[in-house]
């Protein structure tokens, strides 16, 4: 699989990175639901098997759990992946998460992150979120401390905007900002993507496939059956008039990605490494089935025309949703 440098880092990820959100299981209040852990390990040692050099995970998914089964499907491997995790966000004892940005507290999550992943230092150690606001430089100056002892290779962040990366940066460098990025969510491409590259900035996106509804195998049905628990439920992407609207985007995806001997799913991921300030894309599984679909978009750079295609169908989307 083709690797890109993570900005001014020494390390090299793959286009394509594993993450763990789903395998934290439905214990939490942002789950999607029960896992299968031991569908979850073979998902993980057939990602690194298929050429996936890099793991994306954070304390939040499953309140630890998902930290616990990456560090189970690592042991005893001679080849170690490049491991990401994060930090800012605890849960409390009924999984309902709490931001959290202090020193005090960042030590102890690096500690308990270390432990569960059965590691002796984070590749790439990210705040969560910027949350609490007004704790970003405290959180951030723990961090470049723990860069300083050896605990953490490189410190990123995720979710921030440019007016919050600005603040830290004079603190210590940071190496990535890790941001949703789909069809459905093109945010970044206003400023943000342009700021990173300026600024020698890795970008690993999120949500590439929006939580499945891009995979090409979402429909109503399956919406209907999701686990009461299930975030999507809540998320406004998956409620009308989007949801309508995103499986008409879906739909027309497919002819683009049969005519290449593609699918849908790895039509949404290759769209996203189209951008060459994008370093990599997360992309997650549950089981190991799903890692041979998503990991062969790892190599396909999409034509001018497919991408002139897949540009008139979200004008589309966003024509009609702005009538609705």
């Amino acid at each position: 699989m083709r690797t890109r440098k993570l900005g001014g880092t020494g390390l090299n990820l793959s286009v394509i990175g594993l993450g763990t959100f789903a395998i934290g299981g439905g214990d939490w209040s942002y789950g999607w639901g029960p896992q299968d852990d031991r569908e979850s390990i073979e998902a993980i040692l057939r990602a690194l098997d298929r050429g996936i050099n890099w793991i994306d995970t954070a304390p939040a998914y499953g309140c630890g759990h998902s930290e616990e089964i990456v560090g189970k499907a690592i042991k005893g491997l001679s080849s170690k992946p490049i491991i990401a995790t994060k930090c800012g966000i605890l849960c409390d004892k009924a999984g309902d998460i709490i931001f959290h940005l202090s020193r005090e507290s960042i030590r102890s999550e690096v500690e308990a992150s270390l432990r569960r992943l059965n590691i002796d230092v984070i590749d790439l150690y990210q705040i969560h979120w910027p949350n609490p606001d007004r704790d970003i430089e405290e959180a951030w100056d723990t961090i470049a401390e723990l860069v300083k002892e050896g605990k953490v290779r490189y410190a990123g962040v995720s979710n921030f905007n440019i007016e919050q990366l600005k603040r830290i940066q004079s603190i210590h460098p940071v190496a990535s900002l890790q941001p949703p990025y789909s069809m459905l969510d093109r945010s970044i491409e206003d400023k943000m993507l342009d700021y990173c590259r300026q600024n020698n900035m890795g970008v690993i996106v999120y949500s590439p496939m929006q939580q499945g509804l891009l995979s090409g195998k979402f429909t109503r049905e399956r919406l209907q059956n999701l686990p009461a628990g299930d975030l999507r439920h809540r998320d406004p992407h998956f409620q009308e008039p989007q949801f309508s609207a995103n499986l008409e985007l879906a739909e027309g995806l497919y002819p683009i990605a049969r005519k290449s001997g593609r699918t849908v799913a790895q039509l949404a991921i290759a769209w996203v490494l189209r951008r060459p300030e994008v370093t990599a894309a997360i992309v997650g599984a549950r089981r190991p089935s799903q890692i041979e679909e998503t990991v062969l978009a790892g190599n396909w750079v999409l034509s001018g025309e497919d991408i002139s295609a897949i540009d008139r169908l979200i004008d589309k989307r966003e024509r009609a949703l702005n009538l609705a």
